[in-house]
Parts: C-alpha cells; sequence; structure tokens
C-alpha cells in the first residue's frame, strides 16, 4: 500500500514549479515549429470544399468522382496512423514530422499539377498519410517537451492550429484558383520542414533509446540555462528503464492486463468524440445555413467566429482548470447541442419554427461546447497516459481508430440522415451523454503532473522497487 501511495505521489512537487509555470523562449519557438504540422492538418481538411467546383469544372469529376477524393484522404491518414507510432520511435520526433511533411508536399504538388482524376488521387492519398502521421506526432512531441505546468495549454494548441488552417484555407479558397490553393498548402510543409533541424529532439525519446546526456543536455536547454533539471532527468531516466523492462513496443504487447485503463481511456475518448456526432454536425451545417437563407460562406464564417475563440479558451483554461473540468463541460454541451438539433429537425419536419432552431443548435451550442474540450483534451490525454515503452503502438493504435470512426461517421451520416434526423441527433446525444459518465468515471485529472507520474498511477509496473521514489 505505502508503495502505491507513493507511486501517485508527484516526485517532482519540491523541484522550481514557479520556474516551471514561465516557458522559455526554445520552448516557444519549438511548439510554434511543430504546430506548423497542424495547422498542416487543418489546410488538408479544409481545401476539399472550396476546391470542389473547380476541381469538377476542370477535370470533368462527377459527384462520385470527386466523393472518392474527398473520402481517400482518411484512407491515407489511417495508413500514416498505422506506421506513425513506429516511425516517431525507431526515429525520432522530428524525423517523423519531417517524413509526414515530405509526404504532403509531395501530395499537395501532385494535386496541384493534376491533369487526371488518379493524380487527383494518390496526392489526397499521400496528404492523408502526412496527416495520420501528423495527428499523433505532433502532440505526443509537444508533451515531452513541456514541463507539467505547461504541457495542456502547450498541446492543446495543436487543436487550435488545426482551426486556423481549416478556417482560413476555405477563407482564402474562395478567392484563389484550386491548383494555387494546393501550391500554397506545400508552405507551411516547407516552413516545418525547414525549421525542424533547429528544435531539439524530445528529451524522453533520447532517454528512450539510450542517449541519457544528450536527453539531459536537451532538457537543460528547453527549460533554461539556470534550471535544476538533474531531478526531472534522473525521474525520467529511471521510469524510461523501468517500463523497457515490462513489455516490447508492439500491438500484442500493448493489450495486456496492465494497460487496461491507459488504452480504455485513450481509445475510448477517441471513440466518444467522433461517435458523439462532430463530422455529421459540421457536414451538415453548410446546408442547414443555405435552407434558413443564408449563404454557404456566412455559415461558415458563423462557425469560425465560435470555435476558434472557444477553442483558445480551452487552451487557456487547460492548466488553470483541469482536463476533467473542460471535458465535462464540454461532453455536457454537445448532449445539449445534439438535443436541440433533434429538436430542430423535428420543429422542422413539423413545419414550426425552421428559421432560427437549427442555427442556434448547432453554432451557438455544439460547436462551441465541442472547441472547449473534446475537440482537443482527448489528443492532450493522449499523449499523456501511455508509458515511453508502448507508446508507438498505443499512439498508432489510437490516432488508427480514430480516423477509422472518423470514417464510419462520415459513411453512415447520410443514411441515418436519411432514415431519421430527429433519430439520428438523439443517438448522438446519448453517446454524447454517455461521454458524460465516461469521463466521471474513468479519466484522470493529469493536470500539474508529470508525464511519468501519470503513467506511474495507470499501468501496472512489476518491478516498482526498481524506482527511486524516495
Amino acid at each position: 500500500m505505502d508503495t502505491e501511495r507513493k507511486m501517485s505521489t508527484p516526485l517532482l512537487s519540491s523541484v522550481g514549479d514557479e520556474a516551471s509555470s514561465v516557458p522559455t523562449r526554445i520552448l516557444i519557438l519549438t511548439t510554434l515549429v511543430a504546430v506548423f504540422g497542424s495547422y498542416v492538418f487543418g489546410s488538408a481538411i479544409g481545401y476539399s470544399s472550396p476546391a470542389q467546383s473547380g476541381i469538377m469544372d476542370d477535370l470533368n469529376l462527377d459527384v462520385a468522382e470527386y466523393s472518392l477524393f474527398g473520402s481517400i484522404m482518411t484512407i491515407g491518414a489511417m495508413i500514416g496512423a498505422i506506421v506513425s507510432g513506429s516511425l516517431a520511435d525507431y526515429a525520432g520526433r522530428r524525423v517523423a514530422m519531417g517524413f509526414s511533411e515530405l509526404c504532403c508536399i509531395l501530395g499537395w504538388l501532385a494535386i496541384a499539377f493534376s491533369k487526371v482524376a488518379w493524380w487527383l488521387y494518390v496526392g489526397r492519398l499521400l496528404v492523408g498519410c502526412g496527416m495520420g502521421i501528423l495527428s499523433y506526432v505532433v502532440p505526443v512531441y509537444i508533451a515531452e517537451i513541456t514541463t507539467k505546468d505547461l504541457r495542456g495549454g502547450f498541446t492543446a494548441i495543436h487543436q487550435l492550429m488545426i482551426c486556423f488552417g481549416i478556417s482560413l484555407t476555405y477563407l482564402i479558397g474562395a478567392y484563389l484558383n484550386w491548383r494555387l490553393l494546393a501550391v500554397i498548402g506545400t508552405l507551411p510543409c516547407l516552413a516545418q520542414l525547414l525549421s525542424l533541424s533547429f528544435i531539439p529532439e524530445s528529451p524522453r525519446w533520447l532517454a528512450k533509446v539510450g542517449r541519457w546526456e544528450r536527453s539531459q543536455s536537451t532538457l537543460q536547454r528547453l527549460r533554461g540555462r539556470n534550471a535544476d533539471v538533474s531531478q526531472e532527468a534522473t525521474e525520467i531516466r529511471d521510469f524510461t528503464e523501468t517500463f523497457q523492462q515490462q513489455t516490447e513496443d508492439s500491438i500484442i504487447g500493448l493489450f495486456q492486463l496492465q494497460y487496461l485503463k491507459s488504452l480504455t481511456v485513450g481509445a475510448g475518448l477517441i471513440i466518444l468524440q467522433q461517435f458523439g456526432g462532430v463530422n455529421g454536425i459540421y457536414f451538415y451545417a453548410s446546408s442547414i445555413f443555405v435552407s434558413a437563407g443564408f449563404s454557404k460562406s456566412i455559415g461558415t464564417i458563423a462557425m469560425v467566429i465560435v470555435q476558434i475563440p472557444m477553442t483558445a479558451l480551452g487552451v487557456i483554461l487547460m492548466d488553470k482548470s483541469g482536463r476533467r473540468p473542460l471535458l465535462l463541460i464540454s461532453a455536457s454541451g454537445t448532449c445539449l447541442g445534439c438535443v436541440l438539433a433533434s429538436l430542430s429537425f423535428f420543429l422542422e419536419d413539423s413545419h414550426r419554427w425552421t428559421e432560427f432552431s437549427p442555427i442556434l443548435a448547432l453554432v451557438g451550442v455544439y460547436t462551441g461546447s465541442f472547441s472547449l474540450g473534446m475537440g482537443g483534451i482527448p489528443w492532450v490525454i493522449m499523449s499523456e497516459i501511455f508509458p515511453i515503452n508502448v507508446k508507438g503502438s498505443a499512439g498508432s493504435f489510437v490516432t488508427f481508430v480514430h480516423w477509422l470512426c472518423s470514417w464510419i461517421v462520415s459513411y453512415a451520416f447520410n443514411f441515418l440522415m436519411t432514415w431519421s434526423s430527429t433519430g439520428t441527433f438523439l443517438i448522438f446525444s446519448s453517446i454524447c451523454g454517455f461521454t458524460i459518465l465516461f469521463v466521471a468515471k474513468l479519466v484522470p485529472e493529469t493536470k500539474g503532473r508529470t508525464l511519468e507520474e501519470v503513467q506511474a498511477s495507470l499501468n501496472k509496473i512489476s518491478n516498482k522497487e526498481d524506482l527511486n521514489l524516495e
């Protein structure tokens, strides 16, 4: 019992809490370089809508052919997700980001210079592969370089930059040719690719591959010249050595009792995020604005006006209020939003109150609530809970599950809406309601705890005597 209590006791509570809450210049710059990848992620998502009419006209594509162009990116993302963990573990976080950007650059260029449909598909598949890698490695890298008091907010910038990428690409796309828009898509890729050599590697990855001295010197660089990093470096080394004695990093090794809670929390949050209706809401929002008498662009701008500030608010509150309160508030809001959406469709079918209720339900409640927590926090939690010996396989698995669920919801949404729009959003609301219970019962609070503390409390360790917990 005493040992278990020590495992959950902050090991670094006496180490410079004040210093750990003040980001160094190199930490800020490193994070900015990393989230170039998040912007690339968002720009790829935002590309297909403004480019649709231009591509279909220039290349004579029908709706089915363009739908394949839109959906093939998800297939590429699943492929990227499968290789993301192994690539990041064996080659390093920076190399993984660089490889993903090369995929995206080649993909964007293939799209920009396409003369036939299959070049479009190849390009979109390559961009999807890059996205699948970026969606894992960016939050993991940021979580591994930041201090416990800054980790949540800095990691959540990943989601904020995705929102910026989607929004800016959509807005620019209204005024630019689709080929030029694809060429512009390469610019943030090039910016990150050229900047990667100037930022440090993850100190935890360096420890994992046995480069102890470089791990400590990298920590010193990230924390500041005058910071005492000896205890943090020792903690990272002790936990790395102990966990590496447990299980080899593989998908098979991941499915063991000792990792059950981490896997349940990580994959569960991602599944509930996707099955809570986000893709359906965003997919149908433009149609609702048009049917309500507004232009599609006004509807998109209205969503951006809600989405970006609420995501930014989540970033600010992440390390103040904690992950769990934001998740609970966010899940409650999305549940209410889906109930209101269901009511809206019911009233619309009854030919009553058709002008305002969908806009209120979709933009005012669901979008804001989702952006506050459920949009970004599952990725923050995923980057925090898996120990270093299974982080690659666990991250690949969870990221693959994310893209698979995204594809399932996107594919099934039209069929569900044909069946019953009211019933569809009632299903989404029930899933959001279950998310509240899931968070309340299973999701741990990780605010103010080092990665090693979080992982030790969630994952059973057989060789606890090897850890220096005194």
